[in-house]
């Protein structure tokens, strides 16, 4: 048994990963979470019964609390997830997510480097600092480009992911110059349960049952490519298992579509799944195009050959079958749905020390 330490652990992924841990392999998991209105405990009640399962809650931006958490686990491996990730909130507020992605990410890396530092023999072998970045770093392609590979440019475009590149290159410097046993990981657009409905699919999903309209950006034709969630989870792990020291792999899900075409395939699901609003013959009915956001990336695209050569992974779920999942479970669990659109997930919530 290990025990891995997770940052952002009651997030979307943070969570994905967390239920992957405790229901399908036998570590020991630390969830750290400052629980911001983006990190819900309910995502996670499956699992928080398990005696492997461990809840903190702080702020990755107080070091002195990272160092004391660090020391009282004695974890084999982090896996740093905590970050501000939503582009429309960075855009409007850029300053928390330079607080939280960068300098928490630095106060993360310190306190790690420390505790490295303590440790001997098999215990600092087998150490790893795993960090989970994403593809927008690499800002956007061309429709006719190649996808991103791990050794393209960083070009990002937005505050959110300016940060993201910012926090990844903090970490491979922490590699270089103090020698801490990093790993970096990229993803694609990631989807499936527990996704925080500001996203575009469950937000689409949520407005069309409410028979709400469907606001898709422009004209709808910018290109993602989509990773479902828990593939994603299992692919982390994979990479803090076996990686190499030192290298960055791309996560990614071999699923090119606009975003048109992931609403229209949304609205053909929900005709099938789903009662229609009074008034609605075609959920597609709902689709409504509005102003484009500023710096709009038109192409993400993720090469994932690395992971298949080196590491043994792909994805197990299609577009079809991820999508398919995805619309299933948020028509089963409207109770999660509600109390996270009306804010009761976030109940009496403890303070934090920032």
């Amino acid at each position: 048994m290990r025990t891995l330490f997770i940052t952002g652990g009651a997030g979307f992924i943070g969570s994905a990963l967390v239920r992957y841990l405790i229901n399908d392999t036998n570590n020991r998991v630390v969830n750290v979470d400052k629980l911001t209105y983006a990190g819900n405990l309910e995502s996670l009640a499956s699992v928080s019964g398990s005696d492997r399962y461990h809840f903190e809650q702080a702020d990755i931006c107080n070091g002195e609390k990272m160092v004391e958490l660090m020391q009282k686990y004695q974890p084999d491996a982090i896996m740093h997830l905590a970050a501000e990730s939503h582009v429309d909130r960075s855009i409007d507020g850029p300053a928390v997510f330079i607080e939280t992605n960068v300098i928490g990410t630095y106060q993360l890396l310190e306190a790690a480097r420390g505790y490295y530092k303590s440790l001997e023999g098999k215990k600092r072998d087998g150490f790893r600092f795993h960090h989970i970045s994403t593809d927008e770093v690499y800002g956007d392609l061309e429709p006719s480009d190649p996808a991103f590979t791990e050794t393209n440019s960083y070009e990002p475009s937005s505050p959110y992911s300016a940060s993201k590149a910012s926090s990844d290159h903090l970490v491979r410097a922490w590699h270089r110059t103090y020698g801490l046993p990093v790993l970096v990981t990229n993803c694609s657009n990631n989807y499936g349960p527990y996704h925080f409905p500001e996203k575009l699919i469950p937000r689409m999903i949520l407005n069309a049952l409410s028979g709400e309209a469907l606001p898709v950006y422009g004209d709808g034709l910018q290109v993602r490519d989509w990773l479902y969630v828990e593939d994603h989870a299992r692919a982390l792990y994979r990479v803090v298992c076996d990686g190499e020291v030192g290298e960055t792999y791309n996560i990614g899900g071999h699923n090119e579509h606009t975003n048109l075409d992931v609403v229209n395939r949304l609205c053909e699901l929900l005709n099938e799944l789903a009662p229609k609003p009074l008034g609605i013959s075609d959920f597609s009915e709902l689709i409504t195009f509005v102003t484009d956001r500023p710096g709009h990336d038109r192409r993400y695209a993720i090469d994932a050959a690395k992971m298949t050569k080196e590491l043994n992974w792909n994805p197990q779920e299609t577009f079809d079958t991820g999508l398919r999942k995805t619309v299933q479970w948020y028509l089963n669990n409207g109770e999660w749905c509600q109390r996270v659109q009306d804010g009761s997930y976030q109940g009496e919530r403890l303070g934090v020390d920032a």
